[in-house]
This record gives structure tokens, C-alpha cells and sequence, in this order.
């Protein structure tokens, strides 16, 4: 049996579920508690759980993440909402020198499980310091991992693998603009494993990947791009850090050509580190270059026009895909 329910719906059962089930599970943040959340993912959870487990923070990311840090350290499963990826910059430090390295510093006598969550990305007319994505800063952390779901089914299970069985720091980047999203989620109680990408839609001309929101362009593409004959397999990487990059070059050795398409900045990208993966294990079963299209090099600006115009869409994605097909002429993004 299943149900539609919304995106922020998905992840409130996640989280309501696993604090239900295990008492040293709590969550804390920003108007989490008495607002019910910024973004209404945890309404209804100061009720239920109280205080102590659902707990306001104050405007001081460093300050809390440093918290949250300590009680995973100390026998707790905190999860830590930041109100957008954008923020947690001024928490980086514990992230990255603390929380990630502790394993590795104590020589394994010290565990630290511990997810941060939050809403990632550009999200309309916000201007460049509320907009950037981060999934590859974090996934260039050893000893972290990180999640950007692109619905509610998968982000459930995956954030409810996160908080009962990692124990490794985990970043779980959800997207402002996918929170009303409706999709089918299950009665039963159930886990995704990390590091397995799933094939959304399968095809046979070429493999297009990608994750979180940029979803909604590839599938879009794909749906397109069978109106006129081509045949595209699409793959949600669904998880980052693990990459599961053997799935993909299944894909290509099936498909022989590749397609990439995300929200970062294009240097040192998520689609840097597929393309170099392919080449060096899958060189021989492509039959065209590994194109890419990725967000502008450039802060996102205010303006919708410009905003537009430095994100991936479906008509950019169809013509290069159309491009590794040979059918249309090269054009550099």
C-alpha cells in the first residue's frame, strides 16, 4: 500500500519515525520547534516529541553544529537542520575539521553519527549568496556522505538509513523548490541503502545522470527526446558520496554515450568526477564524447532572465544530447 504525500511530508515521517523507534534520535535548528519548521518539514514534531528532542536553536550555525557534534560523539543520533545549505557555511569547521576526521583521529574509537539537513541550491529569485549548490564541496570531504534526493520516495529512505544505521557524518541536501512535490511513498516501513543510483527511465541511445531538482530537467529531456525517436535511460544518482558510477557505466556500455546534468559550478564538479570514471573504465564503449551541462561559472544572479539563463533546461539538455548523436552541430556550455 502506498500514499501521495508531499516532499516535506516524505521527510517528517523519516524523521518522526526513527525518533520514535530510537530516544537518542533528536532534532535541532532554526525555528524547527515553535515555527514548525521553516519550510514546515517538522510541523506537528514539538508536539509530539517535545522540547528536548525538537529544539530551537539560536542564529549561530557554528554554535550548534558544534553541539549537535559533541552529543553524536557522545552516544546521540542528533539531525541537524540548517535552514539552507547556503548557511552552514559558518559551521564548516565542525563539519569538516570535526565531525568528518574524528573516526580517522582517534583511531577509530570515536564514531560520529550525525546528519545534516537542509535545503540546497537555487530556489527562485534569491540572489547569489541563498543559491549556490553544494553537493561537490562536501563530497570532496573523505568522511562524510552525502545525499541529494530528487523525491519523496527516495528521500525517506534514505534519510531514515542516515539516522538508524551511519555512522559517519552524513550531509542530506534536499531543494526549497521540491517541497510541495507530491509523490507515491509506502505504508510499510522501508530503508534505501547509500551509494545505489537507481535507472528512473530505461533507454537505449544514450545515458543521461543526474540528481536532486536537475531530475525534473533530464526526465523532461528524455520524454522529449522519445517524441523524435531517442531513446534515452535516465539514472538518479540519488546519493553522491558513495558515487555509484558502476551503474552508470552499465548504462554506457549499453548506451555508448553519456549525458550529465546538475546544478553545480562546472569546475571540479560531480560531472568531473563521472566523466574521468567513464573514460578511464568505459573508454572503449563510448562512440562519442562525455558532454555535460552544469550551471553557469558565475555567482546566480536576482533577475529571473539571468536566472534562466545559468541553469540547466530541457532545450539545452535535448540539443546536446542530440550533439553526442551527431545530429545537430557542437555548441560549448
Amino acid at each position: 500500500m502506498s500514499r501521495s504525500i508531499a516532499f516535506r511530508e516524505a521527510l517528517r515521517e523519516a524523521l518522526s519515525e526513527e525518533m520514535r523507534r530510537d530516544e537518542r534520535v533528536f532534532l535541532m535548528g532554526e525555528e524547527v520547534a515553535e515555527y514548525n519548521g521553516a519550510y514546515k518539514v517538522s510541523q506537528g514534531m514539538l508536539a509530539e516529541f517535545g522540547p528536548k528532542r525538537v529544539i530551537d536553536t539560536p542564529i549561530a550555525e557554528l554554535g550548534f553544529t558544534a553541539i549537535g557534534v559533541g552529543a553524536a560523539q557522545n552516544g546521540l543520533r542528533p539531525v541537524v537542520e540548517f535552514m539552507t545549505w547556503n548557511f552552514a557555511v559558518l559551521a564548516l569547521d565542525q563539519i569538516l575539521n570535526t565531525a568528518s576526521k574524528m573516526l580517522a583521529m582517534s583511531g577509530g574509537q570515536i564514531t560520529c553519527p550525525i546528519v545534516f539537513r537542509g535545503p540546497n541550491g537555487s530556489a527562485g529569485q534569491l540572489g547569489a549568496q541563498h543559491s549556490t549548490a553544494f553537493e561537490s564541496l562536501y563530497a570532496n570531504i573523505p568522511g562524510i556522505k552525502v545525499i541529494s534526493p530528487s523525491n519523496g520516495y527516495d528521500a525517506k529512505g534514505l534519510l531514515k538509513q542516515a539516522i538508524r544505521f551511519e555512522e559517519d557524518p552524513v550531509v542530506f541536501m534536499e531543494s526549497e523548490q521540491m517541497y510541495g512535490d507530491k509523490c507515491e511513498v509506502p505504508t510499510d516501513e522501508y530503508y534505501i541503502e547509500l551509494g545505489k543510483a537507481d535507472i528512473k527511465k530505461q533507454g537505449r541511445d544514450v545515458t543521461i545522470v543526474s540528481f536532486n531538482k536537475m531530475m525534473k530537467v533530464a526526465l523532461s529531456a528524455a520524454a522529449e527526446l522519445e517524441k523524435e525517436g531517442i531513446s534515452a535511460e535516465v539514472i538518479d544518482l540519488r546519493t553522491i558520496r558513495p558515487l555509484d558510477w558502476m551503474t552508470i557505466l552499465e548504462s554506457v556500455k549499453k548506451t555508448n554515450r553519456l549525458v550529465i546534468v546538475e546544478e553545480q559550478w562546472p569546475f571540479a564538479s560531480i560531472s568531473s568526477e563521472i566523466t574521468y570514471r567513464i573514460q578511464k573504465e568505459g573508454f572503449d564503449y563510448l562512440d562519442a564524447p562525455i558532454r555535460r551541462i552544469t550551471a553557469a561559472d558565475a555567482p546566480l544572479h536576482y533577475a529571473p532572465n539571468l536566472v534562466a539563463a545559468a541553469l540547466p533546461d530541457t532545450s539545452r539538455t535535448v540539443r546536446l544530447v542530440k550533439e553526442v548523436m551527431y545530429q545537430v552541430k557542437q555548441f560549448e556550455y
